[in-house]
């Protein structure tokens, strides 16, 4: 069976676990992960018969704490891929006994000026009629346009959905500038149909091993994998908030008297008027004192992380939920895991990606613009850097296990001229034009990384 076994051994929960006096890198075995092989310890894990472990008996995916991140992806891909050929079997098993044609893949046809409508309507029936249809591989076909999904519309159609539903239009969350990051909108005029696709997207994003531009908080996360949040969460993504009310507990004054506050707190509605909340039955009759300040701020972030969301938040779980199983995400990953398998790293090892980068159109690793491009690229700050990745694969994050985990390409796109270039996003294709210097590709570039919208450039 699947789990952490010294968790149930010890009867301990990683989850309740804050700061732990070891961290779990410390466990993970470097050379282990250097030399086993996923794909044997998955067999052995599933007990399928394998020529070299008949048995099936051990498997180091049963103790995930050894393992890195990017390994335990692997064994991820192996299990998503193991449930999508299991559903693929089923559709035809179906077909021969009943003559009903059951697609053994998940398609979605959708129109681009209605995307989000297509996309909600389609994945809302096959949730109500028949979950397991969102465990098959997911195709995208968008009306009117040719060529076979080989994962770049995929990649296109995940963006264009997770750009619309956290635009202003939609409300659906609120930003936290100080964050950056986003919450959901406690008043948002959306009902749980919308929230429910969001998590349904993110579900399939995790199946379908494609990253999102999506900032959420930690807090999402943790919920998300059933961990407690508090105020430690709530400091994190919130961090104004958070410093008043670490003010209230340090106040070393009379706290009834001089910050003047009950156990009951206030938010606006959409429309601007005042909502008040008790955060304890009769609370804005309750002084907050010196004595019972600690438990004001626990229920105060609560209130904030829990409460008030829930309704959004149970929809958003339940949408998740329907394509990925508790099992064996819950128990492979930590909640910073997950949103490394969400969203991808911040890791800009761009030496990485020149060393597994690909050529098209002419160019070769020694043609005179492609070495002037990595000089360039190389002498990048940051944020330059962010900006050429999200220019180049319509996200600045880096999935798990690093840039040489893209397949980037750099194709000529012509002799020199004044033209900028250009990407395909979902291709993870850089057209170049062949620059007559270093200095004006350089111009050329920053120009075009600056300028860019991000998302399908072509």
């Amino acid at each position: 069976g699947g789990g952490d076994q010294l968790e149930r051994l010890f009867g301990v929960h990683l989850s309740d676990v804050r700061r732990p006096l070891v961290g779990a890198e410390e466990f993970v075995n470097e050379v282990l992960n250097d030399h086993v092989s996923v794909r044997e310890d998955f067999m052995r894990l599933k007990q399928l018969p394998h020529p070299a472990n008949a048995s099936g008996s051990f498997s180091f995916l049963n103790y995930p704490f050894v393992l890195k991140p990017e390994v335990k992806v692997q064994g991820l891909s192996w299990e998503n891929r193991f449930k999508m050929q299991n559903e693929g079997r089923m559709s035809v098993f179906q077909m021969l006994s009943t003559g009903f044609r059951d697609s053994p893949y998940l398609k979605l046809k959708i129109n681009r000026d209605t995307i989000i409508q297509d996309a909600l309507i389609q994945l809302e029936m096959m949730a109500q009629d028949n979950p397991q249809e969102l465990k098959k591989q997911l195709f995208v076909e968008f009306e009117g346009e040719q060529g076979f999904d080989e994962g770049g519309v995929q990649k296109e159609f995940f963006q264009l959905v997770i750009e619309e539903l956290f635009s202003p239009k939609y409300a659906m969350f609120s930003f936290v500038e100080e964050s950056r990051e986003c919450w959901f909108n406690p008043t948002s005029f959306e009902n749980d149909s919308e929230y429910m696709l969001i998590g349904i997207m993110l579900g399939l994003a995790v199946y379908n091993h494609v990253i999102l531009d999506v900032r959420f908080p930690m807090a999402v996360y943790r919920k998300l994998m059933g961990y407690p949040v508090g105020f430690e969460d709530l400091k994190h993504f919130h961090p104004v908030l958070g410093e008043s009310l670490s003010k209230l507990l340090r106040h070393e004054g009379n706290v009834e008297e001089e910050l003047v506050c009950s156990f009951s707190m206030s938010y606006e509605d959409v429309f601007g008027s005042a909502l008040t909340f008790d955060l304890k039955e009769n609370g804005s009759e309750i002084p907050v004192t010196n004595d019972n300040r600690k438990e004001y701020v626990r229920l105060y972030a609560d209130f904030v992380l829990n409460k008030m969301i829930h309704k959004q938040f149970d929809a958003f779980k339940r949408g998740f939920g329907m394509v990925v199983d508790e099992y064996p995400l819950k128990y492979w990953f930590h909640p910073s895991e997950l949103e490394l398998l969400i969203c991808g790293s911040e890791d800009l090892d761009f030496d990485a990606l020149e060393r597994s980068a690909l050529y098209d159109g002419g160019f070769t690793s020694n043609s005179q613009v492609i070495r002037w491009f990595w000089e360039v690229v190389h002498e990048f700050d940051e944020n330059q850097k962010k900006q050429l990745l999200s220019f180049a694969t319509g996200s600045d994050r880096v999935p798990l296990g690093g840039l040489s985990k893209i397949k980037f390409i750099i194709a000529k796109n012509g002799p020199d001229s004044e033209r900028l270039p250009t990407a395909h996003t979902c291709f993870n294709v850089v057209l170049l034009c062949e620059y007559a210097s270093k200095e004006k590709l350089k111009e050329r570039l920053l120009k075009a990384i600056t300028h860019a919208k991000g998302f399908g450039m072509i």
